[in-house]
């Protein structure tokens, strides 16, 4: 064989988990002869791709990372002081090196299953009484997804908290940052709040208000003592919301205790790189009579089978998948990876070391006050904790604009002249030298005004009350210790790095290394996001790119990045479908056909952009009944607004008749939105706007690799037609979007930006055919379970020719009828097995949908049935009556070694039976650490912040 000297990438089969050997066995199995075979069984031909897609040839792993290093140093990392919510931190190492960079974390999925998530769960409640330590309030969830949808769903959940004498406007300090102003106006209006914004000391609170906004500190840096707002609030029957910073709140007095409802923000600079805008994790922190409205996901405490401590989410019966379009938001997910960072942070510095971090960074602003002021400016707010805003004199704006940028700092420049500055906690003494240069000061006279104050805060509404008095924020402050309370955690959480995660509709694939390394260059992670343009320039080059690819995949026009979660991307969908017909003289366009099956998030995604929801029902096979459909789409015709789909299917079917179905509600004027979570089955082999598809949104933590991260982060860009570019939508500090753009549905122009590195690095390595690949072995792997698993479990739905797509359904049903044994107990056994449950009781009662991606292999997909099938043969036994029908395996797992280890074994089944059911564990073996929890007591007896250390025992 001659020598080539090209470079083939080896990524393609790193990242499929099957070798040409297992593939061939799998098709063996199946019965056909190649993978083409197979996908023409399985995708109908009128929908198939039919030319290679247009993307450039896999890069190798080095080349990617070559490449990626130079596209960082086309970001100009200028140090900017512009505040709006976004700041510079240092992110401690041992937090970086074993929580940001660690498989264990970010490979988690969300903590449903909570006797495998008791390790993030705990993280999870650090931040949560984190939260509520700083805030003084009583009840905190555990992460949004940025500052100002934050905003929103606080302003949401207090309009639809109202009994009676339904209020329709809330009022908003005009010094809340611009973007929150923005993200709010773009959400009240679809629902018809009237948002008037208005300056913090001529509020118009009046009657028929229901909530107010305010900041504190105010975005330009001053600090508004927040009584005499919640007394005027509280006076007319409405809800303070306060936006704060959790690194102002250690010296700054709690806003729980100055009047404040709500309290939300960012939790950003606790540690948590800026990354051109996300991801970040919000805080949203109420009074206890919102718990049960409260948005996204609480973790709670409760009790496990041994009646001993356990966490697990509360109060789920909030959330849209199972209130749907009654839910309290359409939220699915939260930022945990980076909560956990952020209490993280907070257990490694403590009460004292935050304060410290607080009062240095306080105490420069102050110095850098004091020698502006010198220099004969003036600084237009007198109290302040890390912002001043300075009116020049005797020198224009522009040439302070000039300077700066000459001395590589970016400031804010406000419309009337005045220049803001916010520091953080990496600002030294240079970076003061350097800034009171830019206003004609000399280091001397920085000098001077240091030498001349006195260090603390002494300003308004200082801080009495205590905060993290818990002994977990002050026993972990050595890096010894917070390393091996980080690794005990982790080691209660099965992740993929234990076992795959065969979840259906949540696509846990493989989150390789290489393409999560960019995420750290300082080149990438340094950058504000409303830095000028010009210093973006690399991450300018990364979106183009990924636009360009992304719409080539789906055959869209143009592509929006901005919505920083699937469910964002919904709405952000539904948004740009309502601009449109408002645009064509159709604004009474608002009937949203969704099938019942599909995903929880549509219905409530549809209800936030002010639509009706109409449901259409399934037939037998699972797909969607076309007759209903038609009969709908006619009843509604000058209404119809869109219709939500899911292709394939939610029942893991290719639906043949998808292009009639889109064709008849076009027949009616209504545009089609088909919701991207199961594109992973779609890439390389069909296109939704081909299919005829409007809009479709993306999940980039599903199909695109970037990782779930214990519930979070995600990101979920949409791709419509050219009909719908114009209404894309834009931001208030960053030009972005179409020419005619809706509002920002997230805070950031372009969502959590820092992410966006990893879908392109996955797609940049893959290459046009390695993304087709990544499709085809996803549906030979799901098809090859379902082959192995279905004598001994019905499978539910298949294609007209008996293929299911990337996912299928087990049916539990008559299992349940006959002996007992629910999809819920074997959820739980599979623990014992090492395994994570499939998806459980969805979008069919009593079933599971099993998604096993194309980076597994054969060997742990086997594993993965040979797990069920015995498990099978567990449910045949109590069938039998060999197993006691209460007092079995299954009823009582999951099996922890304390149980299995303990001096007294009472049950009718061995030791061994309970912890290695298959001899294969004994070589390694995943223990959960708490027996089957009570969900009933956690939300009868609602706690969701730290116990005291002795409620774990020795645990």
């Amino acid at each position: 064989m001659p020598i080539t000297l090209s470079t083939d990438s080896e990524f393609v089969r790193r990242h499929v988990g099957p070798s040409d050997a297992e593939i061939a066995e799998m098709l063996e199995a199946l019965g056909v002869d190649s993978v083409d075979q197979l996908i023409d069984q399985t995708v109908p031909a009128g929908i198939r791709f039919k030319r290679p897609l247009q993307i450039p040839a896999a890069m190798t792993e080095a080349a990617l990372l070559k490449e990626a290093a130079s596209r960082a140093s086309e970001n100009k990392i200028f140090r900017s002081y512009l505040g709006m919510g976004y700041y510079g931190t240092i992110t401690p190492a041992p937090i970086q090196r074993n929580i940001l960079e660690n498989p264990s974390w970010y490979t988690q999925y969300t903590p449903y299953q909570a006797e495998i998530a008791q390790g993030r769960l705990e993280a999870l409640l650090n931040y949560q009484t984190m939260v509520l330590d700083l805030t003084g309030l009583e009840v905190a969830n555990a992460s949004l997804l940025d500052e100002g949808t934050a905003a929103a769903e606080a302003m949401m959940m207090l309009h639809r908290n109202q009994k009676r004498d339904i209020r329709d406007r809330f009022v908003v300090a005009d010094h809340v940052h611009p973007q929150t102003i923005a993200v709010l106006q773009m959400r009240a209006e679809p629902i018809g709040v009237t948002v008037d914004v208005a300056p913090v000391d001529a509020l118009p609170i009046g009657p028929d208000v229901f909530g107010v906004l305010t900041q504190y500190p105010a975005s330009d840096g001053k600090v508004v003592d927040l009584r005499p707002i919640a007394t005027a609030t509280h006076e007319v029957g409405a809800h303070l919301v306060v936006a704060s910073d959790l690194l102002a709140l250690t010296l700054l007095e709690a806003p729980g205790h100055l009047g404040a409802d709500v309290v939300v923000g960012s939790s950003q600079r606790f540690g948590v790189p800026m990354g051109y805008g996300g991801p970040h994790a919000a805080f949203f922190a109420c009074t206890e009579a919102f718990k049960r409205q409260i948005p996204g996901r609480i973790i709670g405490v409760t009790i496990d089978a041994d009646e001993e401590p356990a966490l697990r989410m509360a109060l789920q019966t909030r959330e849209q998948h199972i209130r749907r379009d009654r839910a309290t938001s359409n939220i699915c997910t939260a930022q945990v990876l980076l909560a956990v960072m952020a209490g993280m942070y907070a257990v490694y510095h403590g009460a004292k070391g935050l304060k410290r971090i607080a009062t240095r960074v306080h105490d420069r602003t102050r110095v850098l006050a004091e020698s502006v002021a010198s220099g004969g400016h003036r600084i237009v707010h007198e109290v302040y904790f890390d912002t001043i805003r300075v009116r020049p004199e005797g020198i224009a704006a522009a040439e302070i604009r000039t300077r700066a940028l000459d001395h590589g700092i970016n400031l804010r420049y406000f419309d009337n002249g005045d220049v803001g500055i916010s520091l953080d906690e990496t600002v030294e003494q240079q970076d003061l030298f350097d800034l009171a240069a830019v206003f004609g000061v000399t280091p001397a006279g920085v000098s001077t005004a240091a030498a001349q104050l006195t260090s603390g805060y002494a300003g308004l509404c200082k801080r009495t009350s205590a905060y993290l008095t818990h002994e977990t924020f002050v026993r972990y402050q050595s890096e010894t210790e917070l390393m091996r309370y980080m690794h005990r955690l982790s080691s209660k959480d099965l992740s993929l790095t234990t076992s795959m995660i065969p979840l259906g509709s949540c696509t846990m694939k493989l989150n390789a290394a290489v393409e999560l390394m960019p995420v750290t260059m300082p080149g990438f992670n340094q950058l504000h996001p409303f830095v000028p343009m010009d210093q973006a320039q690399g991450y300018a080059r990364i979106i183009t790119e990924l636009h360009d690819w992304l719409a080539e995949i789906t055959g869209f026009d143009a592509v929006s990045m901005q919505p920083n979660s699937g469910a964002s991307g919904e709405y952000a969908g539904l948004l740009v479908i309502r601009a449109y017909h408002q645009a064509h003289a159709a604004a009474h366009r608002n009937v949203c056909l969704i099938p019942t099956s599909a995903h929880g998030t549509n219905p409530a995604s549809a209800v936030m952009a002010g639509m009706k929801v109409v449901p259409v029902k399934s037939d037998d096979r699972g797909n969607v009944d076309v007759a209903d459909l038609e009969a709908k789409a006619a009843q509604h015709a000058e209404h119809l607004a869109a219709l939500m789909v899911t292709y394939p299917s939610t029942h893991g079917v290719f639906e043949s008749g998808i292009q009639h179905i889109c064709d008849v509600v076009h027949q009616y004027g209504g545009l089609v939105y088909m919701d991207g979570a199961n594109l992973n089955a779609q890439v390389g082999l069909c296109r939704p706007a081909d299919i005829g598809a409007d809009v479709c949104h993306m999940n980039l933590h599903k199909t695109f690799a970037i990782p779930h991260g214990g519930g979070g982060p995600g990101m979920g860009p949409i791709g419509v037609t050219a009909a719908l570019a114009p209404y894309l939508p834009g931001h208030p500090e960053v030009a972005c979007g179409g020419s005619a753009a809706i509002g920002p549905v997230a805070a950031a122009p372009y969502g959590s930006a820092s992410i966006l590195l990893i879908s392109w690095a996955y797609i940049a390595m893959l290459g046009a055919e390695g993304v087709k690949r990544a499709s085809e072995i996803a549906i030979l792997s799901a098809n090859y379970m379902a082959e192995r698993l279905k004598d001994a479990y019905p499978i539910l739905f298949r294609g007209e020719q008996g293929r299911v797509a990337h996912e299928f359904i087990l049916d539990l049903r008559e299992v349940k009828a006959s002996c007992g044994i629910s999809e819920v107990d074997v959820a739980k056994r599979l623990m014992d097995y090492g395994y994570h449950a499939p998806t459980m009781s969805w979008p069919v009662v009593g079933t599971m949908m099993v998604e096993p991606t194309e980076s597994e292999s054969k060997q742990e997909l086997d594993r993965f049935c040979d797990a069920m099938l015995s498990i099978g043969e567990e449910i045949r036994q109590v069938r039998m009556g060999i197993l006691d029908e209460h007092r079995n395996p299954l009823k009582n797992a999951p099996h922890t070694a304390k149980m299995v280890l303990s001096d007294t074994w009472d049950e009718p089944y061995s030791r061994e039976q309970a912890a290695y059911p298959m001899s294969i564990l004994k070589t390694y073996k995943f223990w959960p650490t708490v027996r089957r929890v009570n969900d009933a007591h956690g939300d009868r007896n609602l706690v969701c912040s730290c116990l005291p250390m002795e409620a774990y025992g020795e645990s």
